[in-house]
């Protein structure tokens, strides 16, 4: 059974820090892309970074790049998420899940229908 358990959520000022984990199981975490996610309720979920499986490249949305990071361990089956200069809309419920690449897509698309519960990041002084 494929499982994704987010964590490393909390509530923080802006300017703050924090950083996400994505512990996985039931799959073979290395031959993956993995993504992270967010999500404001009545919103749809958007992709926010992804790492290749291969030589762990990453790419961004505009709105994250030079403040997130994201990295995997693969002996671990997990990826993070180090969230730097916090703002305000970044306040959101953050998922990962594992990714595979689509022809014509900038970030690798969900290959599992399975969904963690997420961890909820708040950002507020």
């Amino acid at each position: 059974q494929v499982q994704f358990v987010e964590s490393g959520g909390g509530l923080v000022q802006p300017g703050g820090s924090l950083r996400l984990s994505c512990t996985t199981s039931g799959f073979t975490f290395k031959t993956y892309a993995m993504n992270w996610y967010r999500q404001i309720p009545g919103k749809e979920r958007d992709v926010v970074a992804s790492i290749t499986s291969t030589d762990h490249s990453t790419q961004y949305v505009d709105s994250v790049k030079g403040r997130f990071t994201i990295s995997r361990d693969n002996a671990k089956n997990t990826v993070y998420l180090q969230m730097n200069a916090l703002k305000p809309e970044d306040t959101a419920n953050y998922y990962c899940t594992a990714g595979v690449p689509h022809p014509g897509m900038e970030f690798p698309l969900a290959a599992f229908p399975s969904w963690g519960q997420g961890t909820q990041v708040t950002v507020s002084s």
